[in-house]
């Protein structure tokens, strides 16, 4: 199966180099380029990729925004890139759909491992956007516990909560498993009846919520 994507970056040269990176991948085809946030919704409209980059910072319509349309409006997967490592946007990004973060000088190999990894459902998150993110809600103080996310926290089982706990902390399926001492197939179970029963659209997702609703502490 091949995997369509657009990329979208004010830089030409920067566009133009992911596109060449991704498109000599032999499962993966780069349908579209686009400058600015309102052409990277255009090109999602009209070509229903599985997954876009997204530059953070564009002109018109930045990548946040555009990311927000694309996710609210399509099943497709949205990648934000930035050259700032200390990127003020990530929970923004995040909140607004986006199912991978990765900083600009991204090798190859990562690259094209994040676009098969998102467009099959997953997420991924660079290692240093990662450490961010849980500053950023150390920052915040006291998780808001009154959200509606933590209401439907009463949905999930005992087992599921174990599930989601361990999914803020950043275990991989296979590790899970391993804690629980059950089967990767019976994670995979649990992790989905998690993201439906609290309405996340991806893991990212869910470790928002572990942090937001007070399941789990920064620092843990």
């Amino acid at each position: 199966m091949t995997i369509r994507v657009v990329v979208a970056d004010d830089q030409e040269l920067v566009r133009s180099g992911f596109a060449m990176m991704l498109e000599v991948q032999p499962d993966i085809e780069v349908v579209a380029e686009a400058a600015d946030g309102v052409e990277a919704v255009e090109a999602v409209r009209r070509h229903t990729p599985d997954v876009v980059l997204l530059d953070i910072r564009m002109p018109r319509m930045d990548g946040i925004a555009a990311a927000r349309t694309v996710c609210a409006e399509s099943g497709c997967k949205a990648v934000m890139l930035t050259t700032f490592d200390q990127d003020d946007y990530v929970y923004e990004a995040l909140h607004a759909g986006a199912s991978g973060f990765l900083l600009k000088d991204v090798r190859r190999d990562d690259l094209v491992h994040a676009v098969r990894v998102v467009a099959a459902g997953d997420s991924l998150l660079a290692p240093s956007v990662a450490r961010r993110l849980v500053a950023d809600f150390t920052s915040r103080g006291p998780a808001r516990r009154e959200s509606g996310a933590s209401v439907r926290l009463g949905r999930l089982t005992a087992r599921e909560r174990e599930t989601l706990v361990l999914l803020g902390r950043g275990k991989s399926n296979a590790e899970i498993a391993n804690e629980l001492v059950v089967s990767e197939h019976t994670v995979k179970t649990h992790v989905s009846n998690v993201l439906s029963k609290l309405g996340l659209r991806d893991r990212i997702q869910a470790v928002i919520c572990a942090y937001e609703t007070g399941l789990i502490a920064p620092g843990e």
